[in-house]
């Protein structure tokens, strides 16, 4: 128990009056909690603007994301030459190289279709910002655990909002723009705010996994990103489903209640419907269209 929730838990001294109300510990706590967490938040983010450095070039980040592949990548990396026979890297060590050679210019894309990768990030870049494409079509669900991840974990949500509206999209595009040309709703509401937004990051880190569909079974543990002008790594690459639903369990790690509704892979409301047993996991998304990916990853 912490010494913020010892403290609170104390009975009051008689005569406060406190006593009479038996959820005025827990209230006080949370207060506690709040405010101490808020105030090392803030103290970060002082710190990492008092050591603010420019962005390097992208030759010195393609230059970096080269070495990261002969340091990390071996056997079980796609396309792995063979010249070492050492395993790749695991998610702690590729996050532990990112935090070496980046220090804090980390962003962490996150769907909160799960929190276990900016739990992992945390562990080794605490306050790390954590990016949320609020497309205006979310789940409930998914924004009810994008909150729970800022209250619960220390990471920094950054909310990253399209240019347009819903309402406006509708007034420029019609209504209902995602049922004709998917891939231009996700260009509007996705790959440019999320394009625009790391353009102040050297590395962005995502949780795509080479199991999740046949379009990602080549996903490296790290890459240059040449479309967004930055180093991208993927810690979870070579981890199944069912090790990220261990990890989160292990580690009491936020999960999106639609995992175990049938949702096994979470987009926007109007994209994405249960899977069927059996089936592959992104079945669900943009279901009936000639379309498998927002755009985000290539």
């Amino acid at each position: 128990m912490s010494g913020d929730v010892e403290a609170a838990a104390r009975p009051a001294p008689s005569g406060t009056g406190a006593g009479t109300d038996p959820l005025a510990a827990l209230r006080a706590a949370a207060r506690a909690t709040a405010e101490r967490r808020e105030a090392e938040r803030a103290a970060h983010h002082a710190e990492r603007e008092r050591q603010g450095r420019a962005k390097r070039s992208l030759d010195e980040l393609r230059e970096i994301a080269r070495r990261g592949a002969a340091e990390l990548h071996g056997v079980g990396t796609p396309g792995h030459d063979g010249a070492h026979d050492r395993p790749e890297a695991t998610a702690d060590e590729v996050v532990a190289w990112a935090a070496r050679e980046f220090g804090t210019s980390v962003a962490v894309a996150c769907s909160m279709a799960d929190a276990v990768l900016p739990h992992v990030v945390a562990a080794q870049i605490p306050w790390v910002d954590v990016l949320f494409l609020d497309t205006g079509y979310h789940f409930a669900e998914t924004v009810g655990t994008r909150d729970a991840v800022e209250q619960q974990m220390d990471v920094t949500i950054v909310d990253v909002h399209p240019e347009l509206t819903v309402a406006e999209q509708d007034a420029a595009h019609g209504t209902d723009l995602f049922s004709r040309d998917p891939g231009l709703c996700c260009q509007i509401r996705k790959v440019e705010p999320l394009h625009r937004t790391l353009a102040g990051y050297e590395v962005w880190v995502t949780g795509v996994r080479r199991d999740e569909a046949p379009t990602r079974t080549t996903t490296p543990l790290v890459t240059f990103d040449e479309r967004n002008g930055l180093v991208k790594i993927n810690p979870l690459a070579a981890w199944s489903f069912d090790d990220l639903l261990a990890y989160a369990a292990q580690h009491q790690v936020v999960l999106n209640p639609l995992l175990n509704d049938g949702y096994p892979s979470i987009g926007c409301r109007p994209c994405t419907r249960r899977v069927a047993p059996g089936e592959d996991p992104r079945a669900g998304r943009w279901a009936g269209l000639d379309k498998t990916e927002c755009g985000l990853h290539g």
